[in-house]
């Protein structure tokens, strides 16, 4: 990866006016940061700034909502983005979580104010408010079907709502410490949660039962991702005939990011082990790429990419700042990520450059959420922030 470039957080609105502002830097690994700024020198009749760079930066491409800009001494490049929207009014402290529906017109939001509140996702209207987790809500997703949601808590309980009446109709317990993320297997009869008390259980959703304990590996599990595996990866077969209520788990790889630096990788029908791989310091989030390609972040700002069939040596390692990574996400040919310095880029493979997120300022971004060519993130100032892929 090429040395990250960064902006001022606000920079689409500092160009807006004649003789605005707005500071630039590239941060080369192992050499000294360069420094630089934008300068606004009109606004042109189509609403675009006519805006030139300091010396060592160029200006490739601006519109409304992104610029384009390139370090050439470093060969760096990055198009930033810049919000779209921003809902202020869902929540009025750090939100935690986020995630969109499949249908595109909801979301869900946890937040360190103690809510979880579902809203409409064109406008951050709210719509409905989840209440019954006792202490904070950690973590929050929409079934398939954009009707259900499923929320995992501190107080041990993960929860199954509607999100039409906000009803909560299952209730699961027995986790020893608190849910900090969740899955959903196949369209949703089956769910799998990762808690602090070092267990990974898989759940029964239509008779809010445990259908085992898929791990116990004495470490906090801060991630999970359930993936359909390869033809070519042996999952292992079960030691006992997996349970009729098991819908979905055959051919499923489940990953586990583990505070104990471990990232641990087993068939979910199977309980058995597909492969143990120990980073540079606690890992944070997970996700599966392919069938056989997998991303995982940790708290000391890596970002691995690994393939199961040779787990033993990364494929690549991408670091862009020490920020730890509070997410990744799978998106088009390639993933997003957010860091605990409020930066969210998206590396895509056809692309020789990085889109960076802007609008965060230095707060970390706990989560991102995409429908079709929108990506929503959460942030600890507050606020969800809807960026159009399409302003590209």
């Amino acid at each position: 990866m090429a040395a990250p470039l960064r902006i001022q957080s606000d920079w689409a609105q500092a160009l807006r006016k004649d003789e605005g502002e707005a500071w630039l830097s590239c941060h080369p690994p192992g050499k000294p940061t360069l420094y630089g700024s934008l300068t606004c020198q009109g606004i042109g009749l189509d609403g675009i700034p006519e805006v030139t760079a300091s010396e060592g930066f160029i200006v490739n491409e601006i519109n409304k909502k992104s610029i384009q800009i390139s370090c050439p001494k470093e060969n760096a490049s990055s198009k930033f983005l810049a919000p779209y929207t921003t809902f202020s009014r869902i929540h009025a402290k750090s939100i935690t979580c986020l995630d969109i529906s499949s249908g595109g017109g909801l979301g869900v939001s946890s937040s360190t104010d103690g809510s979880m509140k579902i809203w409409q996702a064109s406008n951050g209207e709210l719509r409905r408010v989840l209440e019954g987790h006792v202490f904070d809500v950690n973590c929050c997703r929409f079934f398939p079907s954009g009707l259900v949601v499923l929320s995992g808590g501190m107080d041990a309980q993960l929860k199954i709502w509607s999100a039409e009446d906000a009803s909560c109709v299952v209730t699961f317990k027995g986790h020893k410490g608190g849910i900090l993320d969740t899955a959903i297997v196949d369209r949703g009869k089956n769910v799998v949660s990762g808690s602090r008390d070092g267990t990974a259980r898989l759940w029964d959703c239509g008779r809010s039962a445990c259908l085992g304990v898929i791990a116990d590996c004495g470490s906090s599990i801060n991630g999970v991702a359930v993936g359909t595996a390869d033809n070519s990866i042996n999952l292992g077969s079960p030691e006992q005939m997996p349970s009729e209520r098991e819908v979905g788990t055959e051919s499923k790889m489940l990953l586990l990011a583990r505070e104990d630096k471990k990232l641990q990788c087993l068939g979910l029908q199977s309980r058995q082990p597909v492969f143990l791989f120990i980073g540079s310091d606690a890992f944070n989030c997970c996700t599966f790429l392919s069938g056989f390609l997998l991303l995982a972040g940790t708290q000391d700002g890596n970002i691995y990419q690994l393939d199961v069939r040779s787990p033993r040596a990364p494929v690549q390692v991408i670091h862009r700042s020490g920020a730890p990574v509070m997410s990744l996400l799978s998106f088009r040919d390639g993933f997003i990520a957010s860091q605990g310095d409020g930066s969210c880029f998206i590396v895509q493979q056809d692309l020789d450059y990085v889109i960076e997120l802007t609008g965060a300022d230095c707060d970390p971004v706990y989560k991102v959420a995409t429908w079709e060519k929108q990506i929503y993130t959460c942030c600890r100032d507050g606020l969800v922030r809807r960026y159009q892929f399409s302003d590209l």
